[in-house]
């Protein structure tokens, strides 16, 4: 089932990319599926041919993430680690980032991710702003094509929150 939503991404200022879009489910759902990890390990993926094997989570302030993704083509792989700052169910999370490239792409630095969540009517519109350190890794980062894979993300993400 293809979403009738699409992401829209803004770059309000040197730093930032914000990251828009919603989805057809209450957001205690949406907030689910970027907290536990065997839903996670379902959707962020990207393109297709990655999986996930490692995500490895501890969703509260002063938590830790780690993520991994692998290409079953290539057997390439790259990931996140992070920190979380804030979780507030089902509205907010804010963490700390690290990309650690691997096999893919080189360093990026941190970045602080701020996500809102807010829902109308059913629908979860979520509001991501990435802050980075500097222009030069913003700029890094978006050449990645990762606002593509977000998308491509959110379009599994779109089709498990409809399996409920």
């Amino acid at each position: 089932m293809k979403s009738q939503y699409k992401s829209t991404v803004t770059l309000p200022n040197d730093r930032d990319v914000v990251v828009v879009r919603a989805f057809n489910a209450p957001r205690t759902l949406v907030f689910d599926a970027w907290t536990k990890p065997a839903l996670i390990q379902r959707w962020m993926l990207g393109p297709p041919g990655w999986t996930m094997p490692v995500c490895e989570m501890d969703v509260r302030p002063g938590g830790t993430f780690k993520w991994r993704w692998r290409s079953e083509e290539s057997g390439a792989e790259f990931g996140f680690t992070g920190e979380f700052r804030e979780v507030v169910r089902p509205s907010r999370i804010v963490h700390l980032e690290r990309y650690e490239p691997g096999d893919v792409g080189g360093e990026m630095g941190e970045a602080l991710v701020t996500s809102e969540l807010t829902e109308k009517s059913g629908v979860t519109t979520q509001t991501m702003t990435i802050h980075y350190e500097s222009k030069a890794v913003r700029d890094a980062a978006l050449k990645t094509g990762m606002t593509d894979g977000m998308e491509m993300s959110f379009q599994k993400l779109d089709e498990l929150l409809a399996t409920g």
